[in-house]
């Protein structure tokens, strides 16, 4: 009976915040890997620039294709516009897949990450393997994990309810960056990679203990014939469909692409998201560059390695409070007033000018924080997505895996463009290049860049007023990119009721038709 309690109570937690705790045990590996996997490869293991670049290569390319690939591969049953003859699959038994994926997927990613931190094989070899193998599980239970997001809940406020959870953990997880400084050390290896296993463990029973615990929520409902035991705290809609099967009403990967290239709305969204995927990293790539050379003469290296570690929290506690304002609101004007608030801030730093130490450091910080909120709020208009697809091509299930892959394809190529374009901004500006010069590796890049040495007296003003130029420069270009596209989005107010009344409407019907059979 004692054993009975504790699990028990385990079962009663809500499962928004379940659900949310898979956000947790995801973030306190990756912004580890984030931080030391160059570092690692380049200062521990030696790997040589040759094997470097060719790795980062390979990893480019499998980083953008594998989130579509296993979207097609986890979502192409469900594109069918025809029910299967015969005996289906329910909405539930699609959540019920997505949960057990993960229960597989995260502790394999906890395994993968290990790989990093112990040397098994010659460096340019495990730097190739570790990466696509990391980021391929990393893209598994990135992608159930969103589409979780659009099966669990189809109101907005079920929607963000479940995205205040993965915020809030989010951020727990982020503290993991700080406790990882205590370990950190290039000529003893051993603390760290003592660390890390256990950051792995806990990663890899934490999804052991919460898929079984969402599944079990699942099940429960289910077998209450409804919805009424989830509903509360932002579980499933009410929808029972069949889904097509690979038969006469299967479509083709071709016939899928030409569904989205008539998605007007898909278009207008990856179009504005690839501009905010280039502009996160390209914070997080020049964030070091910036406290350098705009701030090094006003704050000590303890406080720039404050700002870098808060930066990787802020976002997480920010969104807690922009959630609620999408309830209210709506995710499309938070969105928007986001992007004239970075307008305004760009714009006001832009008339001030370099000389104003507390402002700049208060731009540079909030820059990076609101940006990366921003991202994270977009995974909410994405589920939106999913919805007017499901609706447009009168699907029998929401393919939401395969949606945000196809997002992913498109936008990822931000990624690269950021570290390319800001070099050559930088070396236009002031003719300084930064390819020059020798590699070291910034904390919390991606991919190492090149440091300048110390600039010659003389053009140290000009290396100086480039960076403040391209800081207030490229948010300027690309808040004005994105209201120009943001304003073209349409699936917001009366139009996204409608989509959602619709969808509610056909997950009604095809419930009684599967009651009748």
């Amino acid at each position: 009976m004692g054993l009975g309690r504790p699990q028990a109570w385990l079962v009663a937690l809500p499962t928004a915040m379940v659900y949310g705790s898979l956000a947790l045990f995801t973030s306190v590996l990756h912004n580890v890997f984030l931080l030391y996997y160059v570092d690692t490869f380049v200062s521990v293991y030696k790997i040589n620039k040759t094997a470097f670049w060719v790795g980062e290569t390979v990893f480019l390319l499998w980083n953008s294709l594998n989130d579509p690939l296993f979207g097609w591969l986890s979502d192409r049953q469900f594109l069918s516009s025809q029910p299967r003859s015969g005996a289906g699959l329910s909405s539930w038994a699609v959540v019920l897949a997505r949960v057990r994926a993960l229960g597989w997927h995260g502790p394999l990613l906890a395994l993968s990450f290990l790989a990093f931190w112990v040397p098994w094989a010659p460096a340019g070899l495990q730097f190739l393997l570790c990466l696509c193998v990391y980021d391929g599980f990393l893209t598994l239970v990135d992608l159930q994990h969103h589409a979780l997001l659009a099966d669990l809940a189809l109101s907005a406020h079920d929607r963000t309810h479940l995205n205040f959870y993965c915020s809030l953990f989010s951020a727990a997880g982020s503290l993991s960056v700080f406790a990882s400084y205590a370990f950190w050390n290039k000529e003893d290896f051993s603390s760290f990679r003592t660390f890390c296993v256990a950051l792995a463990a806990g990663s890899a029973l934490g999804f052991l203990g919460a898929t079984q615990l969402l599944r079990r929520r699942v099940e429960a409902a289910r077998r209450d014939a409804g919805c009424s035991a989830l509903a509360g705290d932002g579980g499933l809609c009410r929808e029972e469909l069949l889904f097509g099967g690979e038969e006469a009403g299967s479509i083709t990967l071709g016939q899928y692409l030409r569904q989205l290239a008539r998605h007007q709305n898909f278009l207008w969204f990856v179009g504005m998201d690839l501009v905010q995927v280039f502009h996160c990293h390209f914070n997080s790539n020049f964030f070091p560059l910036f406290l350098e050379h705009l701030l090094s003469d006003h704050i000590s290296l303890s406080t720039g390695s404050f700002l870098l570690g808060i930066s990787y929290v802020a976002p997480h506690l920010n969104n807690l409070y922009f959630l609620p304002l999408c309830r209210r609101w709506g995710v499309y004007a938070v969105v928007r007033g986001l992007f004239l608030l970075k307008l305004g801030l760009s714009l006001l730093m832009l008339v001030a000018g370099p000389d104003h130490p507390g402002l700049l450091c208060f731009f540079i910080a909030s820059n990076r924080v609101f940006t990366e909120g921003t991202c994270k709020l977009l995974t909410l208009v994405v589920t939106d997505l999913v919805d007017e697809d499901l609706v447009l091509n009168h699907r029998k299930q929401a393919a939401s895996a395969l949606l945000f892959g196809m997002v992913a394809l498109v936008t990822k190529p931000g990624q690269t463009f950021a570290p390319l374009l800001g070099t050559w901004l930088l070396c236009f500006y002031t003719g300084h290049d930064l390819f020059q010069q020798p590699p070291v590796i910034p904390v919390g890049s991606t991919q190492p860049w090149l440091e300048p040495p110390a600039p010659a007296p003389a053009r140290a003003p000009a290396l100086r007023q480039g960076c403040f130029y391209l800081l207030v420069l490229v948010p300027i270009t690309c808040a004005l990119l994105q209201l120009l596209t943001w304003s073209q989005f349409t699936l917001h107010g009366r139009r996204l009721h409608m989509v959602k009344a619709q969808r509610q409407s056909l997950a009604q019907v095809q419930t009684l038709d599967i009651k009748t059979v």
